[in-house]
């Protein structure tokens, strides 16, 4: 079975956010973290996962990041403090 991931960065509590949508987040989040492929992320120093979801089906996760992007900010904070109040860094959870 097949995971897809859509998620959200931070580059600190209340900061820019990135969302994204990936089939391996251990190796994305890891990417942005190191700055690999440059972009949005590498410019605003955003490399903090503070939110993600799981689906098997690529086109439910492409269709939610989509409807996520186009949220108000607040509705974006509300879905991130709803599981992660703190705005720890949840890769590090990730990788044990």
């Amino acid at each position: 079975m097949n995971s897809y991931y859509v998620y959200i960065l931070a580059n600190k509590k209340y900061g820019t956010l990135y969302i994204g949508v990936t089939n391996d987040l251990i190796r994305r989040v890891y990417e942005h973290k190191n700055n690999l492929g440059g972009g949005f992320t590498k410019q605003y120093c955003v490399h903090q996962l503070v939110y993600f979801e799981i689906t098997s089906d690529i086109q439910v996760a492409i269709q939610r990041e989509k409807q996520v992007k186009r949220w108000k900010r607040a509705w974006k904070i509300r879905l991130i403090e709803s599981v992660n109040l703190e705005w720890k860094d949840l890769y590090f959870d990730l990788i044990g």
